[in-house]
């Protein structure tokens, strides 16, 4: 299932390796998810700007444990911060308090800016976590692992669902943009251009219904009946232990650091 995640992947936050390495690769997938969880609620509580400078460490030390490519890591957390960027430039300018400087007449705030500050220090931080403490795992892994933590099964039937067809249905879109434009099709800002992609995403969701009815059949056939059925024993170990023992004991530094 992990190889269609694109090109040479086989990790939801790592492509061209062939398996997580150091100390995180080597802990107990529900044990990393919990510990994933923990960290970004404490994060999120954090309210100062050393607190949360402090979390973003220890995510940049989670990354170094985890040998991820960091160049490539960075990369996708820059992607992240496109989607918040806009809110943290307008965040000085909509929040009251005492201005820095104004332009066009709108006064930039020191309490908006320091927002501003604040929100992008948490989504890093938690956004780094994520990726190195669940992100490492294989999509099957991570399946069976909240399986094990008693999520509903069907939620982790979505999850592995939408992970290994997520793929095929962006096949299925390039093929048919390929055939539009075989057939002289140029997008433009006109009538034609928005009933084409129209009918476009009208084939997508009738060719995925489709694939959807054939891939249940098949699994019918195979005899599925609806449970998830685990192909890894989890244990923890010493290792795992510690490890928890550990990061409980940073969030709840962090957690003194941010009442200083």
């Amino acid at each position: 299932m992990a190889h269609v995640l694109e090109p040479r992947a086989k990790t939801l936050s790592e492509a061209g390796a062939e398996a997580p390495y150091g100390l995180i690769g080597a802990l107990d997938p529900r044990m990393r998810i919990v510990l994933a969880c923990v960290f970004a609620i404490v994060t999120v509580a954090l309210s100062t700007i050393s607190a949360l400078i402090a979390a973003l460490s220890v995510s940049a030390c989670l990354l170094l444990l985890s040998r991820l490519p960091i160049r490539r890591t960075l990369k996708r957390m820059a992607m992240m911060d496109s989607f918040i960027i806009g809110m943290l430039l307008l965040l000085p300018f909509t929040m009251p308090g005492d201005a820095i400087f104004s332009i066009f007449g709108f006064a930039a705030s020191w309490q908006g800016l320091w927002k501003a500050v604040e929100i992008a220090l948490t989504a890093n931080a938690v956004i780094l976590a994520l990726m190195v403490l669940v992100g490492t795992q294989e999509p099957v892994t991570l399946g069976q692992a909240l399986h094990r933590l008693r999520c509903p099964d069907v939620l982790v039937h979505l999850l592995m669902f939408t992970i290994r067809y997520i793929e095929v249905l962006r096949e299925e879109y390039l093929r048919l943009r390929g055939a539009m434009k075989t057939r002289g099709f140029r997008p433009g800002t006109n009538w034609h251009t928005y009933r084409s992609f129209g009918y476009l995403v009208g084939m997508m969701l009738v060719r995925a219904i489709e694939r959807s009815e054939r891939i249940l059949a098949a699994m019918k056939c195979r005899g599925f009946s609806g449970q998830f059925l685990l192909l890894q024993d989890f244990a923890l170990t010493r290792r795992d232990y510690a490890f928890a023992l550990m990061l409980c004991a940073i969030c709840a530094g962090l957690l003194y650091l941010d009442t200083l």
